[in-house]
């Protein structure tokens, strides 16, 4: 029996500005608890055949290209199903595949053995995945709640949206530093010199321009939350502090190897 997808139809065509996202009006008041729909996630997040991986991957590859598209499909959940945060955890399996299978090749670049190999995928998984962002998306679902509010808008910031715009801005930095970094690790990032810097280092600082401007985007998106602009901030020190680990020849993929091979001997 053919199974239908019940998310909305992708756009396919770009967005013609790169301003923050306008909020739509009207929004239909959340009636579920935060428990209850915590427990229907988790609920699904066994039922493969429940989820959309489809409209996921989509979801991926437009983090890229354009990621103003992905959250106008949160402010359509919104109207649709009085919640901004996803209730299909397909999103989070993908991602989860994806970082096990990324840590696995950036495990034997670097030359781990196997027991080794697992310690480092248990560690990626649980420890910077998972624990790092449940610590990063509270802090952020209260800093939002707490002072970036718009008095009398009515609702809060969900948790659950929060996590969802942490693990929007996680993947394109995951996708840069353990995918595409592994192309050039052998013949290049391995070796000393100003240019393995360059490259190294222009990875990360892509890396974290993309995470602060897409948690700009899903903060921006909502009706209650204003000075969204507040996530943007740190771009100008970011933006010195690479020009000064270049300057120093400080190579920050080196850095992450030293600290990777520490943990696991």
């Amino acid at each position: 029996m053919m199974k239908y997808s019940t998310s909305p139809t992708p756009s396919t065509s770009f967005p013609r500005s790169t301003s923050p996202l306008p909020a739509p009006a009207n929004y239909q008041p959340t009636t579920a608890s935060a428990a209850v729909k915590r427990y229907k996630y988790l609920r699904r997040l066994f039922k493969f055949n429940q989820m959309d991986f489809e409209f996921a991957a989509w979801q991926m590859v437009y983090l890229f290209v354009a990621p103003q598209k992905v959250f106008r499909n949160f402010n359509y959940r919104k109207h649709t199903k009085s919640q901004f945060a996803r209730d299909d955890p397909a999103f989070l399996v993908l991602l989860s595949v994806w970082l096990f299978l990324s840590s696995i090749c950036f495990a034997l670049a670097m030359g781990l053995n196997w027991s080794q190999l697992a310690l480092f995928v248990l560690f990626v998984v649980f420890v910077d995945f998972i624990g790092a962002g449940i610590i990063v998306s509270t802090i952020f679902w209260y800093v939002s709640n707490k002072y970036l509010a718009v008095d009398g808008a009515g609702g809060d910031v969900e948790w659950g949206y929060a996590f969802d715009v942490h693990i929007n801005a996680f993947f394109p930095p995951l996708s840069l530093l353990h995918c595409f970094q592994i192309l050039l690790f052998n013949n290049l990032l391995v070796h000393g010199g100003f240019l393995s810097c360059l490259v190294s280092n222009s990875f990360w600082l892509a890396s974290i321009i993309y995470y602060l401007y897409i948690t700009f985007l899903g903060y921006s998106n909502l009706p209650m939350i204003k000075n969204a602009r507040v996530f943007l901030l740190p771009l100008p020190a970011l933006v010195l502090a690479f020009c000064g680990t270049l300057i120093a020849n400080w190579n920050l993929s080196h850095m992450l190897m030293n600290f990777y091979h520490y943990r696991v001997l």
